[in-house]
């Protein structure tokens, strides 16, 4: 990068693949509110900019979509309240405190279960053996999928994601044939439970709940369990493979977390700042307005650039130095006001059950030799993170 300007393409998935910290650095200090030619998207790069647009749905609305070269989805994330508060009570029986809690020691079993898997051979990919299926096997068994349809549902999630912002020409054709078929086997089982009346899971919830005196529309429905999976699948994976590496990058600190586990609440917290799953999201401003003294005109899309918020210097001391005991952490990896991560809890819920017990169960797991440095990342412009992971570990014996 020259001391100018930066050439930044918000919606290019290979620039958050990269080493995007630089280029926000520089827009923070001089271009907080920066405008990309290609897409004529505005970047929002400051951390409180991007809190006060949260907080200003009536300015800054969802109702638009929250892919900026996408129209709105008929879920909820796409929608501004009245409609957003509704659908939001609607899936948030699942969610609440008591029922994620209930949720914990299920949770440890699958991870039990994970590490099982790959415990006597001494090696594995952390991302595609443990920190993928994870999530996946947690959601699937919240929407009442079946264990032997886990794996459409990872490679639906996978090739749905991967087509946002992806240079790769088959990832369009392999995203529109993940969502056919997907919508397809939402469809059966939305079918099948508003015959039996089944409440069950989340699907049978979805089918048979009434809103304002109306059911849900198919495809609202099939579109709010496709929010819940790819919300709950693919941040909280970034997370765990993203966590992990940072860990083994500070062995001090690896080593220290290993000895007090009592730090595990702030260091998955920074895990969540430093990773920043979720890119970005979009809103569309309402009305002439401005961000700071840039000036923004209505129709315009602006971008929450997350990432960027969680390393802002004016509300993080160092930070592009990983700390597990940083506190305060106020970081916005979930977001922030009415569209704050449903699923948080649960995914704080996963990433202590899954951390914990690799800390016990596989102590000296540590980066495979053929592991190639930085490790890849997808190319994707919404929710990216680390591909493959190779990694080595002392086998536990049976």
């Amino acid at each position: 990068m020259s001391d100018g300007a930066p050439d930044v393409s918000l919606l290019d998935g290979a620039f958050y693949a990269g080493d995007p910290y630089p280029a926000f650095a520089w827009l923070r200090r001089n271009q907080p509110v920066y405008r990309d030619s290609r897409s004529g998207v505005w970047g929002v790069t400051r951390y409180h900019d991007i809190k006060a647009v949260a907080a200003a749905p009536a300015l800054f609305s969802n109702a638009e979509g929250i892919r900026p070269d996408q129209a709105a989805m008929p879920y909820m994330i796409d929608m501004d309240d009245p409609e957003h508060r509704r659908r939001r009570r609607l899936v948030d029986t699942g969610f609440r405190p008591k029922a994620v809690e209930a949720r914990r020691t299920a949770i440890g079993e699958i991870c039990d279960y994970l590490i099982d898997r790959v415990r006597e051979r001494g090696e594995c990919d952390f991302v595609r053996d443990l920190a993928a299926p994870l999530p996946l096997f947690v959601i699937g068994d919240m929407l009442g999928v079946e264990p032997e349809g886990r794996p459409d549902l990872l490679r639906w999630s996978d090739d749905m994601m991967g087509a946002l912002g992806s240079p790769d020409p088959g990832a369009l054709p392999r995203a529109m044939t993940a969502f056919s078929e997907y919508t397809g086997y939402i469809a059966e089982r939305t079918a099948q439970r508003r015959r039996d009346g089944c409440e069950s899971d989340l699907i049978g919830i979805l089918a048979n709940a009434e809103v304002d005196g109306d059911r849900l529309a198919d495809d609202s429905l099939t579109m709010e369990t496709l929010l819940i999976l790819i919300a709950g699948d693919e941040t909280t994976r970034h997370v765990l493979s993203g966590g992990m590496e940072a860990l083994l990058a500070h062995p001090d600190q690896h080593a220290r977390l290993r000895a007090d586990p009592g730090l595990l609440p702030t260091a998955l917290d920074e895990m969540l700042r430093w990773v920043s799953p979720i890119k970005n999201m979009a809103r569309t401003a309402t009305a002439d307005t401005t961000i700071g003294d840039t000036e923004i005109r209505a129709g315009e899309k602006v971008l929450l650039l997350y990432p960027s918020a969680n390393r802002d210097e004016e509300v993080f001391e160092r930070p592009d130095e990983f700390d597990i005991t940083r506190q305060p952490n106020d970081h916005v990896a979930f977001g922030f006001g009415a569209h704050f991560c449903l699923g948080s809890r649960l995914a704080r819920l996963e990433l202590e059950e899954m951390f914990s017990r690799l800390f016990t169960r596989l102590p000296e797991l540590r980066l495979a030799e053929e592991a190639k440095v930085p490790l890849p990342r997808c190319p994707a412009n919404f929710v990216s993170g680390i591909q493959s992971m190779p990694v080595t570990f002392k086998p536990e014996r049976v």
